[in-house]
């Protein structure tokens, strides 16, 4: 039984950390198909500024298996929701106006897809072992989600 539901989940979900600029094309073309009335893509961009602070870069490391906890949770979603699912985790050296962490979810419907996009990027942010480190204009750096 799980097998069957492996496979499911694997052709509905494509999930992924990487050290390369994130393919927002490729991620919407994954999830959206001809079913779909509402496609909602999540962009987190890194900004200029946190806590009042400047920032001018960020560097993301990441868990050896963070991404198959981004995959487990990406499954968890499809299964829930029975929609189809994309999330891209970008690592490394990443500068201001580049994409962190894209998630693409297409449904029938608007309301759906919106409610399971912020849905998985809540589990995301809270489940998946990625940290970043901030550096400040002043010099200084700083992690954040430790």
């Amino acid at each position: 039984m799980s097998d069957a539901r492996n496979d499911t989940t694997t052709r509905r979900v494509l999930a992924l950390v990487t050290d390369r600029p994130i393919d927002r094309d490729a991620a919407e073309a994954f999830a959206a198909s001809d079913a779909d009335g509402a496609v909602v893509t999540f962009a987190g961009v890194v900004r200029d500024h946190d806590g009042g602070r400047s920032v001018s870069a960020l560097d993301y490391e990441a868990h050896p298996d963070a991404e198959r906890f981004l995959r487990e949770v990406c499954d968890e979603a499809a299964v829930r929701t029975g929609l189809r699912i994309a999330a891209v985790h970008r690592v490394g050296a990443l500068g201001i106006g580049d994409i962190a962490l894209l998630a693409v979810v297409a449904a029938p419907h608007r309301a759906e897809a919106f409610a399971a996009i912020a849905d998985l990027i809540d589990r995301i942010k809270e489940r998946v072992p990625i940290w970043k480190r901030q550096h400040l204009d002043d010099g200084l750096t700083e992690w954040v989600g430790l």
